[in-house]
Formats: structure tokens, C-alpha cells, sequence
């Protein structure tokens, strides 16, 4: 089985202490902290930089889970590598060469990763999976852009098939995981956990990892 991970999204914390709001995620037991870069034209929100990632690995020692919900992620690579990226998440649906941009963020010595929106379909990323061009696949269970959004189920039929067809990868899922979807995620092959909204309002932060992190193992542990 996979290594269950939970990552919260820091775009769920109070942006005037963002910092401080990392350093709690990792106190809580966080396993990445996820970073959601959006540039205004992919999706119509505007987000974090690589000063954000910077900051972030400068008060941390989890790694930063960086996606880039941008027109171009080629153009913007090295800054964030050089911010502290680990893992760097790009979208099919972007416009660039996947290929050669997943090529670059591994010659680059870090993790590539691919993301598809919830309604592109799931072959548009067979190419990306029968050649080993990625480490990660992140699937979004709400339309990306804004959080707190509610989860879409139907993305889980898209999991099982990454599952099916790749159990070496890590299958990320975004949005809307909270106690009540958590499982569900982790029953159709999940393992790394993108929850934003639900793990910062909470007043005990650790707890609730704690308990993602039970359900998603049993789940997943009951789903072989």
C-alpha cells in the first residue's frame, strides 16, 4: 500500500500569517504543505508566488506540494524550483508541451506531477502514466480556482482507473475532502490528501489530520 499523506492548503489559512500557518499544519502532522499558484488567466483567481514558497520551506521541513494553475508553467519553473519546490503539479489542460514541461521539472531534480479538472477526461493523461513521466497525479474534485468548494463525486470513477492503470504513482485528490469524503477518496486508490477549508477551521488541527489520516488507511487497506 501506498504511504497515506495529508497536505493542507495553505489557501485556507489567514494570508497576513501564513508562516504561522504552516508551522501549525506541520505541528499537526501534516506530510506536505500544498501550495495553490494561480495566475488570473487559467483560472479567473489570482494567488501565492514563489516569495510564498520560499517562505513556506524556510519555516518548515515537510515538502512543498506546488500547483501551478497557470496558462504557461513553462515559463515559470525555475523560480519556483528555486523557491523550494518539491513536488510540481501542472495541468493537462494547460498550454504547453506536457512532455517536455514534466521532462524539465525532473531535470531539474524535482518531482513532475500531473493535474486534470473534473471534467477533462481521464485518457487525456494515459500518455503521461504509460511513460513514466510523472511521479504524481492530482485529480481536482471541485472546478479550481476558489476553495471551499464542495466535493464531485464522479472524479472517483477517474481514480480508479489512474489506480488501475498505475499503482506505482501517487494519486492525489483536491477538493472538498473532509471527514465525510476522505474515504470515499481513499476506497478508489487515493493515498495523498489535499484538504484545505476543513483542516483550518478546526481548533484542534492534529486531531483531524489524525483522523483523515485512520479513515484513508482503513478505507483504502479495505478497498485491495
Amino acid at each position: 500500500m501506498p504511504k497515506i499523506q495529508i497536505m493542507p492548503s495553505i489557501l485556507a489559512a489567514d494570508f497576513g500569517r501564513l508562516a504561522e500557518g504552516c508551522k501549525r499544519a506541520e505541528e499537526a502532522g501534516a506530510d506536505q504543505i500544498h501550495v495553490d499558484v494561480m495566475d488570473g488567466v487559467f483560472v479567473p483567481n489570482i494567488s501565492f508566488g514563489p516569495d510564498v514558497v520560499r517562505m513556506s520551506a524556510a519555516n518548515v521541513k515537510i515538502p512543498q506540494n506546488v500547483h501551478l494553475m497557470v496558462q504557461r508553467p513553462q515559463d515559470h519553473l525555475e523560480k519556483f524550483v528555486t523557491a523550494g519546490s518539491d513536488t510540481i503539479q501542472i495541468h493537462i489542460e494547460a498550454k504547453c508541451d506536457v512532455p517536455e514541461t514534466l521532462a524539465a521539472i525532473r531535470a531539474m531534480g524535482r518531482r513532475p506531477a500531473i493535474t486534470l479538472n473534473p471534467e477533462t477526461p481521464v485518457e487525456s493523461i494515459f500518455e503521461c502514466l504509460e511513460n513514466r513521466w510523472v511521479d504524481e497525479v492530482l485529480v481536482m474534485s471541485v472546478h479550481p480556482g476558489f476553495g471551499g468548494q464542495s466535493y464531485i463525486a464522479y472524479v472517483e470513477e477517474k481514480c480508479a482507473t489512474i489506480r488501475r492503470m498505475a499503482d506505482w504513482v501517487d494519486l492525489a485528490i483536491d477538493g472538498g475532502i473532509d471527514d465525510q469524503t476522505v474515504a470515499r477518496a481513499a476506497a478508489v486508490g487515493c493515498n495523498l490528501y489535499v484538504a484545505g477549508s476543513y483542516l483550518f477551521k478546526q481548533d484542534d488541527m492534529a486531531a483531524a489530520i489524525a483522523d483523515l489520516r485512520k479513515q484513508a488507511e482503513e478505507a483504502y487497506c479495505s478497498s485491495l
